[in-house]
């Protein structure tokens, strides 16, 4: 199998993965099945399309290639009818769907280094394609998005990112490698739901009345 081709297999992988992802949110939803399809789409390819659109590769490969449309669609469509037994599959979609998170992670800033975007740039790219598509996925069925939640997301799909622009400027970017970096954001993704690790909040004072002493329990 060339690199190509396994690249073509993560990423279809991916797609995949988060548009189950995004169609078990509609389903939750209650929304028919065109809402339950699009809200799949959007999950599985609005980081690509985004990652595309910066780089200024046009028409994005979410339209230029059929295999990544069709993939989130059938997906989409099949969990719109199979959901009361993926219902039972929580922790499984979970784990599917930090496997995505690094895939995504790994081949968006690939593709940003592809295209001669400085390292920098290339993180945050990275960063974006693989969380782009669960914040739509959040954004159309109104739920805060995960990753401006305190839960480690971003962070995780962040450090792939910092990884995969490290081995590249080493000279170090091969499939191996790369395998390690969607590994360790795999890892950090299911490590963070299992311990509830959880970034910091900013903390809440309490309201202090015009004499600047908190009130009284039960009002005045």
């Amino acid at each position: 199998m060339t690199t190509s081709t396994a690249l073509l297999l993560a990423d279809l992988t991916g797609v995949a993965v988060f548009a189950a992802s995004g169609a078990s949110a509609a389903v939750a939803k209650r929304l028919d099945l065109f809402g339950v399809v699009f809200v799949g789409f959007v999950a599985a390819l609005g980081g690509g399309i985004f990652r595309d659109l910066v780089i200024d590769e046009v028409p994005p490969l979410a339209f230029a290639d059929w295999r990544y449309a069709t993939t989130a669609a059938v997906t989409a469509a099949a969990v719109f009818w199979l959901h009361p037994q993926l219902a039972r599959l929580r922790t499984t979609v979970l784990v599917l769907d930090a496997a995505g998170l690094g895939l995504f992670t790994v081949t968006g800033t690939l593709k940003a280094l592809d295209a001669h975007v400085p390292a920098v740039g290339a993180v945050v790219i990275g960063m974006l394609t693989a969380i782009g598509g669960g914040l739509g996925r959040d954004l159309l069925t109104a739920e805060i998005p995960v990753v401006l939640r305190r839960e480690i997301y971003a962070v995780a799909a962040l450090a792939g990112s910092i990884m995969v622009v490290l081995l590249d400027g080493l000279g170090r970017a091969g499939a191996l490698n790369l395998t390690g970096a969607a590994v360790l954001v795999f890892a950090l993704r299911l490590v963070a739901l299992r311990r509830r690790w959880s970034a910091p909040v900013a903390p809440m004072r309490p309201p202090k009345t015009d004499l600047g002493r908190p009130p009284p329990p039960g009002g005045r």
